[in-house]
């Protein structure tokens, strides 16, 4: 994952400071510090474990609460001493109970949020569930729902009515969406190729 013997933990007396940020969200959760078995431990583990500078041990996060940070990436800056953890945390990061260590609400405020609902319920069928049904219908039937979404979004279109635009709109994006999971994709993919384009 990364060059470990590239870290200067000498520089801070031995540890390195650790900025955790949400992977799903980008939002900063915490400062923690690790030593070097610290951080070889959340390797192991792929979960986040500090080094307590007030207990003077390996503290992992969450071991009191439940709320453990669930390690997805990791980077090192480029002066080889500190470390960016990317998490999946578990529940609120700070222990007085807030989302984040600097009392910021940790939430997905854009399409990462259904993207994420809709992967959930293709991970976990739910019964009753439309995006459930949409799985089990197969991928025509996905296909077939986003074509017949765009045609009416292409008539509302030529009305007046900003509600009904609006929610056809909203009807198109989530069963595109929904197309894009049953694909194996993720609209970062999208974002990625058309990042491309626009750099050419």
């Amino acid at each position: 994952m990364i060059d470990i013997s590239k870290l200067n933990f000498e520089k801070s007396g031995g540890l390195i400071p650790c900025i955790v940020q949400d992977s799903l969200t980008d939002k900063v959760l915490m400062l923690g510090y690790m030593n070097a078995e610290a951080l070889a431990k959340t390797l192991k583990e792929n979960i986040v474990t500090f080094f307590s500078r007030s207990k003077k041990r390996l503290w992992t996060k969450g071991e009191t609460s439940g709320n453990f940070l669930h390690l997805e990436e990791i980077k090192i800056d480029c002066d080889n001493d500190t470390l960016l953890l990317k998490v999946k945390p578990d529940g609120p990061t700070c222990h007085t109970g807030a989302d984040t260590c600097f009392n910021e609400t940790n939430s997905i405020s854009n399409l990462q949020f259904l993207e994420s609902r809709i992967q959930e319920r293709k991970n976990n069928p739910k019964e009753g569930s439309y995006t459930t049904q949409l799985f089990n219908a197969g991928i025509n039937k996905v296909a077939q729902k986003v074509g017949e979404e765009a045609v009416e979004l292409i008539i509302e279109a030529k009305d007046n009515s900003k509600d009904l635009f609006l929610g056809e709109a909203a009807d198109l994006m989530y069963h595109y969406l929904v197309l894009l999971s049953a694909k194996d994709f993720q609209l970062s993919d999208v974002i990625t190729v058309l990042k491309a384009r626009h750099s050419k």
